[in-house]
């Protein structure tokens, strides 16, 4: 346990100019005096750490040190041929350089771990999109990924539905593949406000400027876009409806709305089943139209209760299909 945490720690300094302890104990999970300790180890085992004292001071690697890489044990030489998306990586033309990185680390590893990127490979794999979606790359994917890259300015035509296409100076930060399709998180150039998300399929232009913009330092990319993701998902629910369900209307409603968290929330809040065994739930919805749609495949699991429009609707449907199957 302590040795993987020494190597770690060797690691972390040797990929920024100096740490501090809380910085260390952080990234470590352990206490400062812990990560103290820890230094003086190194430090008689020949790792050249050094401590800066005072206010601004922390721990350093005197002289560019590095360590080689060796010592991969089968589990991790695994994950790590597993940390590449082959085909995101294809589709941001960043495939040659994976395949010369992989072949690099593939050189160093000892013999007994020869076999891990094939072991690996034939274990795992990643297809993102969608059942019975093609997945479309978007032209100028590879030169907005050289842009995230290098962290250079774009200029950007973006179109919308139903809205004039406008142009945009942004800093691109990250790119996010969902569901088979490429979102930019980025931030508008002149203003340096918030950040905003932008999918790749509605880009119409991309010029990748020279000029490079200093990246900040505290966005994380998963974190925003975990929370973002959130917001856009509630802020599609507009509307609610009403409804009373069957225990198997229950158990079929997260895949008739594809919203398993507001579903599962609704039923949560639920209170006690009626005479019949029937749920009553408030469900959000994005609209009357998409209720309409989504719920009608539960048949007789599932009864509209409000709005009044709704319900009428259901019940318009329910006479057709008993006329269709008289």
């Amino acid at each position: 346990m302590r040795a993987a945490r020494l190597i770690k720690m060797v690691l972390l300094l040797q990929a920024r100019p100096a740490m501090t302890a809380a910085e260390l104990a952080r990234e470590l999970e352990v206490s400062e005096r812990t990560v103290t300790r820890d230094a003086q180890a190194l430090a008689e085992a020949g790792v050249p750490v050094y401590a800066d004292r005072g206010r601004a001071g922390g721990y350093r690697l005197v002289g560019g040190y590095r360590t080689r890489l060796t010592g991969l044990a089968r589990s991790e030489a695994e994950v790590l041929f597993l940390s590449g998306v082959p085909g995101a990586l294809r589709e941001m033309g960043l495939e040659d350089a994976a395949s010369a990185a992989r072949l690099k680390v593939s050189a160093a590893l000892l013999p007994s771990l020869k076999d891990a990127p094939s072991a690996a490979a034939q274990r795992f794999h990643l297809d993102a999109p969608g059942w019975w979606q093609e997945p479309e790359t978007p032209e100028l994917l590879p030169a907005v990924a050289e842009a995230v890259w290098d962290d250079r300015n774009v200029r950007v035509g973006y179109r919308r539905p139903d809205r004039p296409e406008v142009e945009r100076n942004l800093e691109p930060y990250g790119l996010v593949l969902k569901a088979g399709v490429w979102y930019l998180c980025a931030r508008p150039a002149e203003e340096r406000g918030d950040f905003r998300v932008y999918r790749l399929d509605r880009f119409t232009a991309v010029a990748v400027g020279e000029d490079r913009f200093v990246r900040d330092e505290g966005f994380d990319l998963p974190r925003f876009w975990e929370t973002r993701a959130e917001e856009f998902a509630r802020a599609v629910l507009r509307e609610t409806v009403v409804v009373r369900v069957s225990p198997a209307g229950a158990a079929l409603l997260p895949y008739a709305t594809g919203d398993r968290g507001p579903v599962r929330e609704a039923l949560e809040r639920a209170g006690e089943a009626d005479e019949d065994g029937r749920l009553t739930l408030t469900l959000p919805v994005e609209s009357q139209d998409v209720a309409y749609s989504q719920l009608l495949s539960l048949g007789p699991e599932l009864e509209v209760m409000q709005p009044a429009g709704l319900r009428a609707r259901f019940i318009e449907a329910a006479r057709g299909l008993s006329q269709l199957y008289a």
